[in-house]
């Protein structure tokens, strides 16, 4: 299956750099540039991308605004956020507008094609390195207001709590596997049984829920 992408970044070079890396691979074809939010959220309404690469600084609408309104809307589109970590303090709000994942422009070109075919595939990834400061980042600051109060874990198994709080704190289904002494296919199924209950569209998801429920908290 053909991944279709669409490069949202303002930079003609980083697109161009990504468009030439992605044309050796069969497997990854893109099907517009945006050098705007705007932009890239018209091109997910013209052309139904699998995933967007988008920057978070850009002029006009930013990339977070871009994700949420992507994200909200009957697409099927998955946002990858490429961002320059240490100088964008704006990583979190990209989290409650619905990314499924987060890489840094300084990653290995193969990994950020790697990134791209595992959002297109329905998971969430972050690269490595930038969880906990991702997440501390996150949860140190406040939310928007919310229109709804936020509700407890309800509805979830004992056993679902314990693959839950252990997702918040970045593990892996085989990390969690280990952890819980099941196998990697009971860890999978207990997570896939998560995203249902909770609602939650992806991994990233249920990292929010973690920490917004007080199953995971951050070391004072």
């Amino acid at each position: 299956m053909t991944v279709r992408v669409v490069l949202a970044d303002d930079q003609p070079l980083v697109r161009s750099g990504l468009r030439v890396l992605m044309a050796d691979h069969s497997d990854l074809e893109v099907v517009g540039e945006a050098a705007t939010g705007a932009e890239a959220v018209q091109l997910v309404s013209d052309t139904g991308p699998d995933v967007v690469v988008m920057d978070i600084r850009m002029p006009g609408m930013d990339g977070i605004e871009a994700t949420r309104l992507i994200t909200a809307g009957p697409a099927t589109t998955r946002v990858l956020v490429l961002t320059t970590f240490d100088e964008d303090d704006h990583v979190y709000g990209a989290l409650r507008a619905g990314a499924s994942g987060f890489m840094v422009k300084d990653m290995a070109l193969d990994d950020i094609l790697a990134a791209i075919r595992v959002v297109a595939a329905g998971d969430a990834l972050i690269a490595p390195g930038v969880t906990r400061r991702l997440i501390a980042d996150f949860v140190g600051r406040p939310a928007p207001a919310p229109e709804h109060s936020p509700r407890p874990v309800e509805g979830i198994t004992e056993r679902e709590r314990e693959v839950l709080t252990l997702v918040g704190r970045g593990r892996s289904n085989a990390e969690i596997a280990e952890d819980l002494f099941i196998t990697v296919a009971t860890a999978k199924s207990h997570v896939s049984r998560l995203l249902t209950k909770l609602g939650a569209r992806d991994r990233v998801q249920l990292v929010i829920t973690a920490y917004e429920t007080g199953l995971v908290t951050l070391p004072r």
